[in-house]
């Protein structure tokens, strides 16, 4: 397969073998005082996510229809809409510290896709042609990619507390780093992450069920999938709530995050195991 890969689709061999070296380099980023290192790491990264965009558009002209029917086209979607989520991200908090961590996931993303390769295009069923179909999608995904870099924010939270090494690392980011005036702050990162994804998540919710009221003739049929989706916001808006009304932060804010991002995956990729999986229509193929 890896063989078929690089000779029959280099430019997926090429997005997969970037976001690869660029965990490589943001590692080397977190060790290294030359800011060349760092840039060369952002440089690594900007030109996977370009070559990605490139593999979904060229997969929508192939197949006349919107990328992410299958399980294979759905993973090459979310590593672009996670790795431009972080690279704003990155631009807009002025720092590469949570670099490695993002550039394993996109990494990880990509070889799964390859394990579950389809080069076959299938066509629509008749539920999915729906113009609800791709901003559905579409919101999901960034909503996805957003509550995936609050987990990358609550990882590294939870490893400058037990490594000296990273809580360095933090400390001078938090140090050198300067957003409208204020140093940077991790809590806070992971919190407007999660707030950002939520809404988008809520939308996508609202979209799903005009999606199914259209198609399937009520606004909620009780599927397996559209349940888990409806866990997933019940845990982030626990998430929100006991912020605000409790005042979580710290160590069990971050834990938090990383359990609604384990339910998000679930939801994601595990709907496959359930003994209710054929009764959905939201599995999706390849999987």
């Amino acid at each position: 397969m890896l063989q078929y890969v690089l000779a029959e689709h280099p430019a997926f061999a090429a997005t997969t073998g970037l976001y690869g070296a660029a965990v490589a380099l943001y590692a080397a980023a977190w060790i290294s005082t030359k800011r060349l290192v760092g840039r060369v790491a952002t440089a690594a990264m900007a030109a996977a996510v370009a070559i990605n965009l490139f593999l979904v558009l060229y997969r929508a002209y192939e197949a006349g229809r919107e990328p992410f029917k299958s399980l294979f086209e759905s993973l090459v979607f979310l590593a672009l809409c996670f790795g431009l989520l972080y690279l704003v991200m990155e631009g807009l908090y002025k720092t590469r510290i949570f670099g490695v961590l993002a550039a394993i996931f996109t990494s990880g993303l990509m070889v799964y896709a390859l394990a579950k390769w389809d080069a076959e295009i299938v066509k629509m069923p008749p539920a999915l042609r729906s113009p609800w179909f791709m901003p559905h999608v579409l919101v999901y995904f960034v909503g996805y990619a957003a509550v995936a870099f609050a987990t990358v924010v609550a990882l590294v939270q939870l490893l400058a507390a037990r490594s000296p090494a990273v809580h360095r690392l933090v400390t001078n980011a938090r140090a050198g780093t300067v957003l409208t005036g204020k140093a940077l702050d991790l809590d806070q990162i992971a919190y407007d992450s999660i707030r950002f994804g939520f809404v988008l998540l809520t939308l996508g919710l609202l979209i799903g069920s005009v999606w199914a009221k259209s198609a399937w003739g009520d606004f909620w049929v009780w599927d397996p999938k559209e349940n888990w989706s409806l866990v997933t916001w019940l845990v982030y808006a626990a998430y929100l709530h006991l912020r605000k009304v409790k005042g979580w932060r710290g160590e069990r804010a971050a834990w938090l995050a990383i359990v609604g991002f384990a339910v998000v995956m679930f939801t994601y990729l595990g709907m496959g195991i359930l003994p209710t999986a054929e009764e959905s229509a939201h599995v999706y193929s390849g999987s």
